[in-house]
């Protein structure tokens, strides 16, 4: 497969990789789940710790300095990233799950109120659809639920239909992270403002393969998380417009979010800090920033075009499978690739892959809504990343007739 991207190069970048698994060496994918982690990301964790390892912005001391200095360069480095207006408009939480219930509850509990309407879809993450329930249920909202046809894409004349003067908030997912289709989000923009109704994208699976351009797309909200983008776990990033931010109460109290404290009142700290309370998770804020580089360095178009050629490949090879089903076939999709194997349960293709040293990902992909519309109870999915290869493609195909050999 001819290749903008040194694919040598790149998995040299990545040391975990040459893990052996059951004595096989290490086919990672599951990377809709997590994607691993280059060298420079792991020597900037370390490299925090072992240099310059401090608590931020109120320490006058150096190591607090160059913590700080260090910290306030990756929200820079990542309002480049989807191009925000601000630097203050990007709030680090806790991944793409924190930044949609900060939304939910903070934005969500102020301006919503009874007979209210908010727009979701059926293809959403839990982390997408629970928070919207909770706030529904607390306020008298109704929820309702964009269809999807047997490819796997939003029906967005049925869109349209849901969408009225009562319809205050709609919450979609950039890519499914079950099907891997990439929804028209910019055109669900578009009529949800006509209507006067506010807009989040959760952008979790999108964020490694999509340029992401935030004011392009004029969204009010956009989530994602950075162990996402060859980066760290449990750190995220909720982009908001700044008028929005402003007006939202904060959504957890504590240091940092503060002005003044006293017993009769508490001032809140301007934007971003008024929603990030507490000692953060600054080491891997700090090799967050190492990640996105790796990324840019790569290019979002190269690494589109190598993963859809991965993704393309393997959608060839397992069609030849007899009995393999591929669940999401969206004409626009990254490299996700979800599939059923008649009269064999999805947890024993994992595991005895697994034996073969290959790693999946089965069950519902908290998508259990979605798993419901296709009638199944979950899917075997194989996801790639930059540093996978057709060879390891041809040993997971090589891996699934040997689970029908002893399974079919």
């Amino acid at each position: 497969m001819k290749t903008a991207v040194d694919i040598a190069s790149i998995r040299n970048d990545f040391p975990i990789l040459n893990e052996v698994i059951n004595g096989k060496q290490l086919v990672y994918f599951d990377n809709a789940a997590t994607t691993q982690k280059p060298r420079l990301v792991l020597d900037a964790l370390s490299g925090y710790y072992e240099h310059y390892n401090a608590n931020i912005h109120r320490g006058i001391h150096h190591l607090a300095e160059k913590a700080t200095a260090a910290f306030e360069q990756t929200r820079k480095r990542m309002q480049s990233f989807m191009n925000a207006e601000f630097s203050e408009e990007i709030i680090f939480t806790y991944g793409t799950t924190d930044g949609i219930n900060l939304v939910a509850s903070t934005y969500g509990r102020k301006f919503l109120k009874e007979g209210d309407e908010v727009i979701i879809s059926t293809m959403e993450h839990h982390s997408n659809i629970v928070p919207w329930q909770m706030l529904c249920e607390e306020k008298g909202c109704i929820l309702k639920v964009i269809p999807i046809d047997d490819n796997g894409d939003l029906l967005m004349d049925e869109y349209e239909k849901l969408l009225t003067e009562r319809t205050k908030f709609v919450s979609v997912v950039h890519v499914s992270n079950s099907l891997g289709t990439i929804n028209p989000i910019k055109e669900i923009i578009e009529k949800a403002h006509a209507v006067g109704a506010k807009v989040l994208i959760d952008g979790a699976q999108a964020s490694s393969h999509i340029h992401i351009d935030v004011q392009d797309l004029d969204c009010d909200f956009y989530a994602l998380s950075l162990h996402k983008i060859y980066g760290p776990t449990g750190l995220g990033i909720l982009y908001g417009k700044k008028d929005l931010l402003n007006a939202m109460p904060p959504y957890r109290g504590g240091g940092e979010m503060i002005k003044e404290v006293t017993f009769e009142k508490t001032t809140y700290n301007e934007l971003p800090y008024k929603f990030e309370a507490g000692t953060p998770n600054i080491a891997d804020v700090v090799a967050a920033k190492y990640a996105l580089d790796y990324v840019d360095t790569l290019g979002k178009s190269n690494i589109a075009t190598y993963e859809n050629g991965l993704l393309e490949y393997a959608t060839e090879a397992v069609s030849e499978i007899e009995g393999l089903k591929i669940i999401g076939k969206a004409k626009n999709k990254v490299s996700v690739l979800s599939f059923v194997i008649d009269g064999i349960h999805h947890q024993d293709i994992g595991v005895l892959l697994d034996q073969q040293g290959i790693a999946v990902r089965t069950g519902h992909h908290c998508t259990q809504p979605l798993m419901n519309r296709f009638n199944i109870t979950g899917t075997s999915r194989a996801s790639f990343a930059v540093y996978n290869t057709t060879e390891e493609i041809d040993l997971l195909i090589k891996g699934l007739h040997k689970v029908k050999r002893m399974l079919g």
